[in-house]
């Protein structure tokens, strides 16, 4: 299956919001308990954040498949700040994450940032690392009074 990355568009909302919350659901489990799965996914699937997000001058790199249908995005912020990586279950280990972290980088650097950041799931860390990013701290916090944990990574750009 081809895949190819495009800039977010409103009738695309709907489809990222159920996009993360499927991933969320169904990856997380490999690493955080059924409560912080809830506790985690609540946050996603308001279809509205992703357009507000960008109209707010946020970056959403869109992964489609061959009906252009999203199957992964990444939200990046103007300054850097890697916001959002998910990834449809059904499209994982096929080289979409990292071509979105590319992208993303690509358009870091045309922006004038300096670095790239984010918060990574533990699910996440490998990828990131593959792409020259590097673990700052764990960030242990609570989410809705459940304790939960992801990793603060960097990527400085030359």
């Amino acid at each position: 299956m081809a895949h190819r990355i495009r800039p977010f568009r409103r009738e695309d909302a709907e489809a990222l919001a159920q996009l993360a919350v499927r991933a969320i659901r169904t990856i997380g489990p490999r690493a955080y308990s059924p409560e912080q799965v809830a506790a985690w996914s609540a946050r996603h699937g308001q279809a509205a954040s992703y357009v507000e997000r960008s109209e707010e001058g946020h970056l959403i790199l869109v992964c489609v498949d061959d009906a252009d249908r999203p199957c992964a995005y990444a939200l990046l912020a103007g300054d850097g700040h890697l916001d959002h990586l998910y990834c449809d279950p059904d499209h994982t280990r096929q080289g979409v994450a990292e071509n979105l972290l590319a992208e993303a980088e690509t358009a870091a650097r045309a922006s004038g940032a300096t670095r790239l950041y984010t918060e990574a799931s533990e699910l996440a860390c490998a990828a990131f690392e593959r792409a020259g990013y590097r673990v700052s701290h764990r960030r242990d916090f609570e989410v809705d009074g459940v304790p939960i944990h992801n990793y603060a990574m960097e990527k400085a750009l030359a």
